[in-house]
């Protein structure tokens, strides 16, 4: 890597399409840490390269294999992957060997699952890291939130998006959308058994990103520490994702006696149900205020590439 006097760490991101292109705004007008070097697409047309070149950045039309043959590569520390979880995977193994680190955008799941609020500290070294998905970075607070309160046995979330929020690469990974969510409830929210299930709202004028997370955990939880856990997870999420709120007060119902449920992995059982519903109004940098599904992975991915540039820079200081 050539010697960057810049006290911040260059970037490129691979996707120019809308999430790509978000996150490059993001990255010009936000980030402290980060340098905008680098956007690659493979659609010579596409609106993402286009906007890129207007606005100074370095682009390439032919992959990352494009980008590996740019002069800005040598000094590239770290790599947004915005593309698909099929085209990851390689994208991923081509990186590998020129020592970057890699934020997947993706359900890929190749590295670990990271939730900045939750569990970024420990993967601050990995080569690559997976910011799960929409719904994930939105619900995952919340179901830790309880988590860290009392034991959670089951953890059901439901993602409502605007139809128009979702592009191509949204729909074809919907099965990855559900399997890497459901699976990341469980090993970054800390509960026992998970679920996901995600909605495309057809309607007009669309609709922002809604989200409801559903607990059950024991009968005798502490209801007013839960409510305030989830408070403050939400205005620690809300610190770098400025559109995440509740949209009520958390809602408690006991589910005891001759109304016991039958839940997935479980079976009948009772407990305390904690119901936490959320509301993620984007930013609307490049994106209608609408597509908070969007907004809220390229907030994720810009909070965590940050504190991993920090890392980076301190590494560099000490060398």
């Amino acid at each position: 890597m050539l010697m960057n006097t810049d006290s911040r760490i260059p970037v490129a991101i691979v996707g120019s399409g809308n999430i790509g292109t978000d996150l490059m705004i993001k990255v010009l007008r936000n980030s402290r840490h980060l340098a905008m070097k680098a956007m690659v697409g493979i659609d010579p047309q596409s609106d993402g390269l286009a906007r890129a070149q207007r606005m100074g950045v370095a682009t390439t039309a032919e992959g990352v294999d494009g980008l590996l043959k740019m002069p800005q590569f040598k000094e590239i520390g770290i790599v947004f992957d915005a593309t698909s979880a099929g085209a990851h995977a390689r994208h991923n193994e081509l990186l590998k060997p020129h020592g970057v680190q890699v934020v997947d955008l993706t359900p890929a799941a190749i590295g670990p699952y990271v939730v900045p609020v939750v569990n970024l500290d420990q993967h601050l070294a990995a080569q690559n890291v997976n910011m799960v998905t929409c719904g994930g970075q939105a619900t995952i607070p919340m179901v830790r939130a309880v988590s860290r309160v009392a034991p959670v046995r089951y953890a059901e979330i439901v993602a409502s998006i605007a139809s128009k929020s979702a592009g191509p690469g949204t729909r074809a990974n919907i099965d990855e959308f559900t399997e890497t969510t459901s699976k990341a409830i469980v090993e970054v929210g800390g509960a026992k058994e998970g679920k996901a299930i995600i909605v495309l709202n057809p309607a007009e004028p669309p609709l922002i990103m809604r989200d409801t997370v559903y607990c059950l955990t024991e009968l005798d939880a502490d209801q007013a520490a839960i409510a305030a856990s989830v408070k403050k997870m939400v205005a620690d999420v809300a610190a770098y994702v400025p559109g995440y709120r509740l949209k009520q007060d958390v809602q408690f119902e006991r589910i005891d006696g001759d109304r016991r449920i039958n839940v997935p992995g479980i079976g009948l059982t009772q407990g305390l149900k904690v119901s936490v519903f959320l509301e993620v109004e984007g930013a609307a940098h490049y994106l209608p205020a609408y597509a908070g599904n969007l907004d809220i992975m390229t907030s994720a991915a810009l909070a965590a590439a940050e504190q991993m540039a920090v890392r980076r820079l301190a590494s560099r200081a000490a060398a």
